[in-house]
């Protein structure tokens, strides 16, 4: 398990600076475990329109590398970045999906042409500033969460495999979030009170909306209740999300409750949008179906060998570990059950296992099964 005290001295470590206060503070701390550290700053990227800070990142990075001594290299990932995590992004709203972007990003751009990138500059190992741990069991890289829970993003790297976390470093995985921004103080980083990044770096601020807008056109059909009655006029289903409360446009009905009005599902076919009131089963699941299971290391022996398998997931990032058990369904999909209900389980995100405190990996969550027909099943 890597400790706080290990020493890199005669290691060449390429350290991924994005010019925030947590990469800043991993460039610290492997200067001070003897690491020949270099910074690499990505440009994923290029459309400055004022909402995305690329040009500003790149300028931190460069006065964090002048104040550490450090030799800043800068490379533009944005091709890749497009036909790898973008078109992905755009095909599965599309599809009425919710995708998730960062976790190919980092499988992707972060831990992939990033790694590449690092050994054609001699680089030993990889480092970032992602809150999370690697403890090395039996030789193979393992991936955990990290000591700061409200920070941990194992969740993200889920789909990062053994062999590039071997090659890989988290200086920030034993530290609070605190700690992190007292070092930035302690040595006088401009960057110390820089607020975190939140979001996508190729939305911003902007209203998401109007971002989808400029690639995916308009496409306008119902709203529906769960009863099939109409209630309204959507935009296109990509601007919705599964739990969606607000920006739904339906007022007071007399023939409704005045409780608010909740996405529970996207009929891709007849291109309407189902809402419910309330407590209704169609905003709940304890079973859903998940496609392009994706492993740290390997698949755990009792699925291999046909069994279901005991752990815990997260449908979401923010989430507690949900207990569930897992089952092989066919050709790269896997069934999960949970124990107790999920709420608002979205098709195109991502369900991530846990072991306690060890990340196992994840799978793209495909459709689910409501709780609604689980009720009348088991009824």
């Amino acid at each position: 398990m890597q400790q706080s005290g290990h020493s890199f001295k005669g290691k060449r470590v390429i350290l991924g600076l994005s010019g925030g206060v947590d990469s800043a503070v991993a460039a610290i701390l492997m200067k001070r475990q003897g690491a020949d550290v270099q910074a690499l700053h990505m440009t994923n990227w290029e459309d400055d329109d004022g909402y995305c800070t690329a040009a500003d990142d790149l300028q931190d990075a460069r006065n964090v590398c002048e104040q550490l001594g450090i030799t800043l290299h800068h490379v533009n990932f944005a091709r890749e970045y497009r036909q790898r995590v973008f078109s992905n992004f755009l095909d599965e709203y599309r599809a009425g999906r919710t995708p998730n972007p960062d976790v190919l990003c980092n499988r992707e751009i972060k831990f992939g042409e990033f790694l590449k990138y690092a050994k054609r500059l001699d680089g030993d190992l990889i480092a970032t500033g992602h809150y999370a741990r690697r403890v090395d069991i039996d030789g193979r890289a393992a991936l955990f969460k990290a000591r700061d829970r409200s920070k941990d993003q194992s969740y993200f790297l889920h789909a990062v495999n053994s062999d590039a976390l071997g090659a890989t470093v988290f200086p920030l995985g034993e530290l609070l979030k605190s700690e992190v921004r007292e070092i930035a103080r302690d040595s006088n980083l401009a960057v110390h009170d820089k607020k975190d990044s939140t979001g996508i770096c190729f939305i911003g601020e902007r209203p998401f909306r109007k971002f989808l807008e400029a690639f995916l056109p308009a496409n306008p059909g119902p709203i529906r209740t769960a009863e099939g009655l109409e209630i309204g006029a959507h935009q296109g289903l990509m601007y919705y999300t599964l739990g969606q409360r607000q920006g739904l446009g339906i007022g007071g009905r007399q023939d409704a409750t005045d409780g608010p009005w909740y996405v529970v599902a996207k009929d891709i076919a007849e291109n309407a949008l189902v809402v419910a009131q309330g407590e209704h089963p169609l905003r709940y699941s304890m079973v859903l179906q998940a496609i392009q299971p994706s492993w740290i290391d390997s698949m755990p022996a009792e699925l291999a060998t046909g069994q279901r398998y005991d752990c815990s997931a997260k449908i979401r990032y923010r989430q507690r570990d949900q207990p569930c058990s897992i089952a092989i369904a066919g050709d790269s999909s896997i069934s999960v059950t949970f124990e107790n209900r999920q709420i608002a389980v979205s098709p195109g995100q991502f369900v991530v296992f846990y072991s306690g405190e060890r990340c196992l990996g994840g799978a793209v969550i495909d459709r689910t099964v409501s709780l609604e027909d689980t009720m009348r099943k088991t009824g």
